[in-house]
């Protein structure tokens, strides 16, 4: 190519257009690449792994027996491994050094140990090993020798594996019984006799003179609660009394029987002895129980249901509050507003707010809207609830207004760059036909407008899911013991604290005091906020896209 053709191609602009397309490109494989890796990790987690039962000797130690799941496998080269006493054959630079989950952190103190490959001896994969799954202490493996109830032994050798699952099926059905008379019907009780208590102090505080009516029909309520509050006690110990009837003993690879309560577990199966489609099934419910229910053991074991619940109804609330404000803002400013220096200074103003920290808007939210507003509304419709706070603390509205300020610029960009398309001779025909501008406003310009609302929504929905840091100070736990949403009125609790699926990834990846068992979690995590975003974006440009071919439609 002579220099006069290169010099020509380079000011056609065809290299730049051929970078651009590189970039993306890598852009696009990254994005991927990242997503595969987080998904490769997350999700096989799940996977019921087969267990492993090997010899191990260390140099001038006794032999023993591990039994554990294979987590990772990795290379070590031979000075590491003679600093520790191991000493490879002449000519090997290096050997494997294995990661495994052997359980039972309560009996071992444990339950994941690194081992040498040249210490283990030949591996096993015997079918009678169990995987039980705990609600407390984590993952347990051994073998079953019999079950009990009450002490006495019903089921021992092969016949206690079926007998085992039956009783564990029907403590699990006991358990959801229990929370059902715990969370519910006693919670209506404990919601009731909260309700007589303020209804006292509000007398107190109007001055209402003590045994009169009002007094005389609280307590009779109170009595009312109290004998149903008793009744349900009862059917609880006796529930208690059925669940604690079974036991299991289990024999665990140092050759120690463990006799365990079934009330403490959640499953049990045999890897080992499952086919591929058992397995599969075995899969799919794991993942559905990741997905719907209620976390365990410092959030490491169990579900992420109310992380979701939380992450969800935090992003359907600030939709609802954003998208009005950043509407009528950006109408005004560019429908109504003189334009001159103080709405460029408006417009300047509203770009560098889409750039300040999301932690300013945290600390914003907690001083504004928790400690000001919330303690006045508070002092005027709470007082009965004082000293304890209903709305001067942080919760899930809160939570909502705080996001939905950081993310009113985007709506506000949005939807001006959406007006500023639709040409000004459609508004003056409009108001040559006899429209007002109001009326112009609402029935023609709006609604040619709303695809570019519905991409500012889209904007703002992806930014205020993944946002962490102002949540900490405005409404998110660790463990919310309720969800905002119940069978109790008002139905919808918007000064109640609540989970969210970015802190609870930070809460298990940093705060964890078991990292290797959080780790999978917290690509699980991570994943399933990605996916819930794409979901919330895709539900947000379907209307959008739905919006244009109205408007297409209308046209024509």
């Amino acid at each position: 190519m002579s220099e006069k053709s290169f010099s020509s191609w380079v000011k056609s602009g065809a290299p730049w257009v051929w970078l651009n397309a590189g970039a993306v490109s890598i852009s696009l494989v990254m994005v991927v690449g990242l997503l595969g890796l987080i998904a490769v990790r997350g999700l096989s987690h799940f996977w019921p792994a087969d267990i492993m039962e090997v010899s191990y000797t260390e140099p001038g130690k006794q032999s023993e027996m591990i039994m554990g799941e294979t987590i990772e496998v990795e290379v070590v080269p031979a000075a590491r491994l003679k600093r520790v006493g191991v000493d490879l054959p002449e000519g090997q630079e290096s050997a494997e050094r294995i990661l495994m989950k052997v359980g039972n952190r309560d009996q071992f103190g444990m339950d994941f140990r690194w081992f040498n490959s040249p210490w283990l001896g030949e591996a096993s994969f015997p079918e009678e090993i169990i995987s039980i799954e705990r609600r407390e202490w984590g993952r347990f493996y051994g073998r079953l020798v019999s079950v009990k109830q009450q002490g006495d032994l019903v089921a021992s050798g092969d016949d206690a594996y079926e007998e085992l699952q039956q009783r564990i099926r029907r403590s699990n059905d006991l358990i959801v019984e229990i929370k059902q008379l715990e969370y519910t019907e006693i919670g209506k009780i404990n919601h009731g006799i909260e309700g007589i208590r303020l209804e006292r102090r509000k007398l107190e505080l109007d001055g209402e003179v003590l045994g009169s009516v009002k007094y005389v029909e609280l307590n009779q309520s109170e009595k009312q609660f109290d004998l149903a509050y008793k009744k349900l006690q009862k059917q609880l110990a006796d529930l208690y009394a059925q669940l604690n009837r079974d036991q299991m003993v289990v024999k665990m690879s140092d050759g120690r029987d463990v006799e365990m309560p079934l009330a403490k577990v959640v499953l049990i199966h045999r890897p080992n002895k499952m086919g591929i489609f058992e397995k599969i099934g075995f899969y799919g419910h794991a993942v559905w129980e990741f997905v719907s229910g209620d976390p365990r053991e410092a959030n490491t074991e169990g579900g992420v249901f109310p992380a979701i619940f939380g992450t969800v109804m935090m992003v359907m609330i600030m939709a609802v509050l954003v998208t009005p404000f950043g509407v009528v803002a950006a109408v005004y400013l560019k429908e109504y507003a003189t334009q001159g220096p103080i709405i460029r200074l408006i417009r300047i103003a509203v770009n560098n707010l889409a750039g300040v920290p999301s932690i300013v808007y945290g600390v914003f939210g907690l001083g504004f809207f928790v400690y000001f507003l919330g303690g006045n509304i508070d002092e005027l419709f709470f007082q009965a609830s004082l000293p304890a706070p209903t709305f001067g603390t942080p919760g899930l509205m809160w939570a909502s207004i705080t996001l939905a300020i950081l993310t009113v610029p985007v709506v506000i960009v949005a939807t001006e760059e959406g007006l500023s398309r639709i040409p000004r001779a459609i508004r003056e025909g409009s108001l040559a036909l006899g429209a007002t501008k109001a009326e112009t406003l609402w029935r023609t310009v709006l609604p040619m407008a709303a695809p570019a609302m519905m991409t500012g929504l889209i904007l703002a929905v992806a930014r205020a899911a993944g946002e962490v840091a102002p949540l900490m100070m405005v409404g998110v736990v660790k463990l919310a013991p309720a969800l905002a949403v119940d069978n109790i009125a008002p139905y919808l609790h918007l000064d109640r604290q609540f989970m969210h699926l970015g802190f609870h990834i930070y809460d298990v990846g940093f705060q964890s005091p078991n990292v290797e068992a959080a780790r999978p979690l917290v690509y699980a995590t991570a994943l399933l906020l990605v996916m819930i975003i794409i979901v919330l974006n895709i539900a947000a440009i379907g209307i959008r896209n739905r919006l244009r071919e109205n408007f297409k439609a209308s046209e024509s």
